[in-house]
């Protein structure tokens, strides 16, 4: 008995073992990026290498194209695959697409990296995201530690250290066959089905060996939430959605009872704040932009000569300004997006600032305002009261001289319902 329990243990061991080297070796996950590296496809990457992990699959191909992006972003997405307990390969594909900026470090952070023919990869300095990219304005500091983290991700993963850094410092660029020659790249691959073919029976540090014959291939697909949140992740973008926004909200406080401006600018505030907390915003930004709202608003309430409309547009434009820090993120409005959005959003502020303002200084057209001033037809001679038709309407009049049925008088008062009037022309 004492045996059987033995061989059922060691048995149980035996199939524990190979389940962890061979767990979901028949299926292996697939996600393709074709875009920026932004906090949404950040976030793709990251659920991807999580789902892969806990299915325990055979591995996860990332096929890349990105012209760069977040720097971030990408960090994000580096720990991710340093971290994933299954092999991860990048794979720089189709023919025509590139590894350009963070996408060198996500390529050269992969178990296994592949290039197609045709394709390139390098150019990782710094650049801005959401303007022009303007080098001079990034410093030194951030450059340095961009080569620190390439260097040790390179090291890390056995990878050419010194082609790494002059990526970043000088933005070298290198082919799939300079790659592979530069020890930038393992693997030079027509197709995926040449990538698996490869890569199979190969090992991979403390990950086990690639068992991939009649391996399935699994692709993922961004969820809407995905596409989404790449969608307004954009810096211009959110920067657009927050005018929006308060464009929303000062026009329902300028006009109570609007509703449809204030639901549409309340959910574009939403979704820009939410596009805020996975960009590196500057709040004194933000809180600018706010302070030039509540002056367009402060313009409506105190008569100011338009000297509050003016601080509103230039806190407007001050806080568009400082919104994104770009000298420690490379990232800004871009101006062909900010120039134009502040003269539109201005441009509503000051027309729905006067036209509430001309609402106010005109007559009242109902009660007592709306009568004084008018002129009527005498219906009942006034003697020293009558009766007088005005505005259609028939009303108790009183005058200090007589004035008989016929002549028009003008309203001078009304007191409980009853008008003083005078002769009009006389």
């Amino acid at each position: 008995m004492r045996y059987l329990l033995y061989c059922i243990v060691a048995a149980a061991l035996l199939v524990s073992i190979c389940g962890i080297s061979c767990a979901g070796q028949d299926e292996m996950i697939l996600i393709r990026i074709s875009d920026a590296i932004t906090p949404g496809i950040s976030d793709f990457i990251i659920n991807a290498l999580e789902q892969a992990s806990q299915e325990e699959s055979a591995g996860i191909i990332i096929q890349l194209d990105t012209p760069g992006g977040l720097a971030d972003s990408m960090r994000e997405i580096v720990i991710a695959i340093l971290g994933c307990k299954v092999p991860v390969i990048v794979y720089v594909a189709p023919s025509g697409a590139r590894a350009a900026s963070a996408g060198v470090m996500i390529t050269i952070a992969a178990d296994i990296a592949a290039m197609a023919p045709g394709t390139n990869i390098g150019a990782a300095h710094p650049v801005a995201v959401g303007s022009q990219p303007t080098d001079s304005k990034i410093s030194e500091k951030v450059i340095n530690d961009m080569v620190a983290h390439g260097k040790s991700v390179a090291e890390k993963q056995g990878k050419n250290v010194e082609w790494v850094e002059k990526a970043i410092r000088e933005s070298i660029s290198a082919t799939e066959s300079e790659a592979i020659e530069a020890g930038v790249i393992d693997i030079v691959a027509k197709d995926l089905d040449d990538l698996i073919q490869q890569i199979n029976g190969r090992t991979v540090e403390n990950k086990g060996k690639l068992l991939l014959d009649g391996v399935k291939i699994k692709r993922i697909e961004e969820s809407f939430r995905t596409k989404i949140l790449k969608v307004i992740s954009n810096p211009n973008i959110a920067y657009i959605l927050m005018m929006i926004g308060l464009a929303g909200l000062y026009f329902e406080l300028a006009h109570p009872g609007a509703i449809f401006p204030g639901v549409v600018g309340s959910i574009a505030l939403v979704l820009a704040f939410f596009s805020f907390q996975t960009l590196p915003v500057n709040y004194a930004g933000i809180l600018l932009i706010i302070l030039s709202l509540v002056f367009f608003i402060l313009e409506v309430k105190i008569t100011s000569y338009g000297m509050l409309s003016v601080a509103g547009i230039i806190t407007l434009v001050l806080g568009s300004l400082m919104l994104y820090d770009k000298d420690q993120t490379g990232m800004s409005v871009s101006l062909k997006i900010l120039l134009p959005t502040i003269l539109l959003i201005s441009g509503f502020f000051i027309v729905v600032a006067g036209l509430v303002v001309k609402t106010f200084r005109s007559k009242s057209m109902t009660g007592a305002e709306g009568l004084v001033g008018e002129v009527g037809l005498v219906k009942k001679t006034i003697s020293p009261s009558g009766k007088i038709l005005v505005h259609g309407e028939l009303w108790n009049a009183v005058s200090d001289v007589p004035i008989h049925e016929g002549e028009r008088v003008q309203v001078v008062s009304m007191e409980n319902l009853v008008l003083t009037v005078k002769p009009v022309n006389r």
